[in-house]
């Protein structure tokens, strides 16, 4: 299994406060290369694994993860957690902006959002 990287997701309560966050971690030496709107990811130019995402609440699940893994085959990860008798929250999905997910509950209660970019 390859992990390609680990990024915080982190619930904002409003657009002022995403705008906020999201200036703060610029002025930080982060960049926006995602907006939807409703969530937001900021990325090292120089790392670009180096990441950090606001949301207001997540548009197509039922619970806002708190963190997400991006993997190189988001299927065999499911299939292997699955097996191990992990919580599966949602999906797996394929998602409009190119990506294909589930969520998982690890054992202390958070929601890991574990993601591949589809080709």
């Amino acid at each position: 299994m390859t992990v390609r990287r680990v990024v915080p997701d982190i619930r904002v309560e409003s657009e002022d406060e995403m705008r906020a966050s999201s200036d703060f971690y610029a002025s930080l030496g982060l960049e926006e290369v995602m907006n939807l709107g409703w969530v937001t990811t900021l990325a090292s130019p120089s790392n670009p694994t180096a990441q950090i995402t606001f949301s207001l609440r997540d548009r197509t699940a039922p619970v806002d993860p708190d963190l997400s893994v991006e993997v190189a085959d988001v299927d065999e990860v499911h299939a292997r957690l699955l097996a191990a008798g992990a919580e599966i929250v949602h999906g797996p999905r394929d998602e409009e902006w190119g990506v294909r997910r589930f969520f998982v509950r690890d054992p202390t209660g958070r929601v890991v959002n574990v993601v591949s970019h589809r080709r």
